[in-house]
């Protein structure tokens, strides 16, 4: 049930804050500072690789939006990776979505948000860390006048739901023919 949320790792969503009016509105990603680059995640255990898709291979989808000009981008990132977008570094340490057989079902990732410090060349201040959940936004709330960062979806796979699509189409096709 809850147990695979409990073996979420951080995600680290890093963003860059204020951006003057006159930039343009759709940034495209730029160079992280040297300081704040990030090595992969660890090695994951071998006995937890069997319990699903990987960490290291699982990918999240964010969503991140400058409040100022309304522009909203999808960001996809691997546990370990950070993207930066203007003045925003979006960092991701884990994501996670519970076994279709569990209920209630929940999408959840460990991310890390860094802003730009106006006037300050390459100073980055996090102003959020921690997880974010698809279905409960409320639970833990990016707090930034400019910047929101929400989880998407969290790509992954779990034992035996390779064979769930094949035994829909063939029991729809039995219904047919």
């Amino acid at each position: 049930m809850r147990g695979a949320l409990a073996l979420l790792v951080p995600l680290a969503l890093l963003a860059a804050c204020e951006r003057e009016a006159d930039e343009p509105a759709d940034a495209v990603a730029t160079a992280i500072p040297e300081d704040l680059q990030q090595s992969a995640l660890p090695a994951q255990p071998a006995a937890e690789a069997g319990l699903g898709t990987p960490m290291a291979e699982r990918i999240a989808t964010l969503g991140l939006l400058n409040k100022r000009n309304n522009v909203s981008q999808d960001i996809e990132l691997k546990p370990g990776e950070q993207q930066r977008v203007g003045d925003v570094i979006v960092r991701l340490q884990a994501c996670e979505r519970t076994a279709p057989w569990e209920m209630p079902k929940e999408t959840g990732a460990f991310v890390q948000l860094l802003v730009k410090e106006r006037g300050i060349e390459d100073t980055f201040r996090k102003v959020f860390s921690g997880w974010l959940f698809k279905n409960s936004p409320s639970l833990n709330v990016v707090e930034h006048p400019i910047y929101d960062v929400w989880v998407k979806d969290c790509a992954m796979d779990f034992p035996g739901e390779e064979d769930a699509p094949n035994r829909a189409t063939a029991s729809g096709s039995d219904a047919a023919g």
